[in-house]
C-alpha cells in the first residue's frame, strides 16, 4: 500500500495534520488519512487512538478555516491487530479553506499535488475565493427569526447529546452577523418547508390517488416521517415456488432508505425547492434539487467522493445517526441497483428504483389468513395504529413498523435500517414479544406474525 493522491499515511499525530486536512477540502476529489501507519504501509498502531480521536476533532474545529464540520470524519479500524484511525475528508464547498493562523495565504493554504500537500499559489487562492458560493444555506438569512428547536433537542438527546445555549452556534446555524440562517430555518420546529409524497394508480401521473405532505416542521422530522411513509408502501411480495417460499419487498429497504437522506442532505435549498418523492405501481422516482456539485464527476459521485452540498444538514444527520459516514450512501444504494437508476440534468438529480414482481394476490390472502402480513398498508397494519400504541417506546415503534413492512426482515436488517447495532434490536424484539405484539413462526426461514387487536 502506497500514498498516492487521495491516500495519507501518518505514523502518528503530529503537527502537520491540519495541513493535510486543509490540501484534501481544497482538492476537487477530498481524500483519506491513516493515523498509526508510515509512509512505506507498515502498521505501527496508536497507543490511545480514542484520545486521539477526540485530538482531532479539536483540533480541525478550530485551527481550520472555512469551517469544516460535517466535512470530515474519524474512524476507528483495527489494522494487523493494531488500532488505527482513518479520517475521511470530503472536497469543500467553500474553497479555498486554510490554517486559521495565517489566513488566505501561501502559508496557510494547502493543495494536494500528488502524493504530497503543498503551499497553495496566491494566484490560485485569489481565484478560489472569487468563485466561493456565497449562496448557500449558511449564509442566506432565514426570513423569520422567531425560531424555536425543541423538536432539534429531543432528536439529539435521544442520540445521547444535550444542545447547551450555545447550540446555534456551535451546529452553524448562524450567519456571521449572528442571525439564524438557512439551515436553521430549515431545522426550526416551524417553517414553510413543504414535502410532497405522491402515489398514482399507474404508471404515470395522470390519475393521483394519493397526496400526502410532509414538513412545515424541523428536516429530520420531516425526513422520518418520509421514511415511515415509503416504508409502508414498500409492501412484502410473495413467490411460492417447488421448493420453497419466497418473500421480498418492492423495494431494497437499505437502498431505499439511503436514497431517501440522500435526497434530503443534498438538496439546494437555496431555491426553496425541496425533494420530491413519488410511487408508481411500477417504480419509486426521488428528485431532489441541484446538479452534480461543481467539479464532481459521474465517475466520482458513483465511487462515493464526497462533496456534500450543505454541509452543516450533513453534520447534524450524522449526530443523528441518519448517516452513516461521508460518501457511503451512494456505493450502498449501487450494491442493489444499477448506474442506470440515476439520471443527472443541470438543475435535478433522479434516482429511479424499479418495482420487484408484485405479488399473486391469492398468495397475500393466504398469508393473511395465517396472521403474516404481506401487501397493501403493512398488510391492514398501517404506521398510525402503531403510533397510537401508548405502551410502546419510540424505537419499538420503528422496530414494530418495519416488521409490518417486511415479515421476513432479520435482526442485521432492522440494525442497518435504523442504524443502532443488533444487541438493542433483540432487546427491542424480546419486548414486543412480551407484550404481545408479534410471534415467530418457523426458524431462520419464518415469519413474522403481528396481533395489534389485542392490544388496543
Amino acid at each position: 500500500m502506497t500514498e498516492t493522491n487521495r491516500i495519507e499515511y501518518k505514523r502518528e499525530l503530529s503537527d502537520g495534520l491540519e495541513k493535510e486536512v486543509i490540501a484534501f477540502l481544497n482538492y476537487r476529489e477530498g481524500g483519506i488519512i491513516h493515523i498509526g501507519i508510515d509512509k512505506d504501509g507498515n502498521t505501527y498502531g496508536l497507543a490511545d487512538a480514542d484520545g486521539d480521536q477526540l485530538k482531532i476533532k479539536d483540533r480541525l474545529k478550530n485551527n481550520i478555516r472555512p469551517s469544516a464540520l460535517g466535512l470530515f470524519d474519524i474512524v476507528s479500524e483495527e489494522r494487523d491487530g493494531k488500532n488505527i484511525l482513518k479520517i475521511i475528508v470530503a472536497s469543500g464547498p467553500e474553497k479555498p479553506y486554510h490554517l486559521k493562523k495565517y489566513g488566505m495565504s501561501e502559508k496557510g493554504c494547502f493543495i494536494r499535488l500528488g502524493s504530497a500537500a503543498e503551499p497553495m499559489p496566491q494566484k490560485m487562492i485569489d481565484e478560489l475565493f472569487a468563485k466561493r458560493t456565497r449562496n448557500s444555506i449558511s449564509k442566506i438569512k432565514a426570513g423569520r427569526q422567531d425560531l424555536g428547536f425543541g423538536q432539534l433537542k429531543i432528536y439529539y438527546e435521544e442520540s445521547g447529546y444535550t444542545l447547551g445555549k450555545a447550540f446555534a452556534k456551535n451546529l452553524e446555524l448562524l450567519t456571521e452577523d449572528g442571525t439564524f440562517n438557512y439551515a436553521g430555518y430549515l431545522l426550526a420546529d416551524k417553517n414553510n418547508t413543504s414535502i410532497k409524497v405522491a402515489k398514482y394508480s399507474g404508471i404515470t401521473r395522470t390519475d393521483l390517488i394519493e397526496s400526502n405532505e410532509y414538513g412545515h416542521e424541523c428536516l429530520v422530522k420531516a425526513t422520518k416521517q418520509v421514511i415511515d411513509k415509503i416504508a409502508v408502501e414498500n409492501r412484502t411480495t410473495t413467490k411460492i415456488t417447488s421448493k420453497e417460499r419466497q418473500q421480498a419487498n418492492l423495494w431494497h429497504p437499505i437502498a431505499l432508505r439511503e436514497a431517501i437522506i440522500n435526497a434530503f442532505v443534498h438538496n439546494d435549498y437555496t431555491n426553496e425547492i425541496t425533494p420530491k418523492f413519488e410511487i408508481f405501481t411500477d417504480r419509486i422516482e426521488i428528485t431532489s434539487a441541484g446538479g452534480l456539485p461543481e467539479g464532481l464527476s459521474k465517475q466520482e459521485f458513483f465511487e462515493g467522493f464526497s462533496v456534500p452540498r450543505n454541509k452543516e444538514l450533513m453534520r447534524i444527520f450524522k449526530d443523528l445517526e441518519l448517516v452513516e459516514q461521508l460518501g457511503s450512501g451512494i456505493p450502498r444504494i449501487l450494491e442493489h441497483y444499477g448506474k442506470e437508476s440515476f439520471s443527472f440534468s443541470d438543475n435535478f438529480l433522479r434516482m429511479t428504483f424499479i418495482a420487484k414482481e408484485v405479488a399473486d394476490e391469492s398468495t397475500i390472502r393466504e398469508d393473511r389468513q395465517k396472521g403474516g402480513v404481506t401487501g397493501g398498508a403493512m398488510g391492514g397494519v398501517t404506521g398510525g395504529a402503531i403510533d397510537a400504541i401508548d405502551i410502546l417506546t419510540k424505537r419499538q415503534k420503528e422496530v414494530l413498523k418495519l416488521i409490518a413492512t417486511n415479515t421476513t426482515i432479520t435482526y442485521t436488517e432492522i440494525a442497518e435500517a435504523l442504524g443502532i447495532n443488533e444487541s438493542p434490536v433483540g432487546k427491542h424484539i424480546n419486548a414486543l414479544k412480551t407484550k404481545g405484539f408479534i410471534k415467530r413462526h418457523g426458524g431462520t426461514q419464518g415469519y413474522w406474525e403481528i396481533n395489534l387487536e389485542k392490544n388496543q
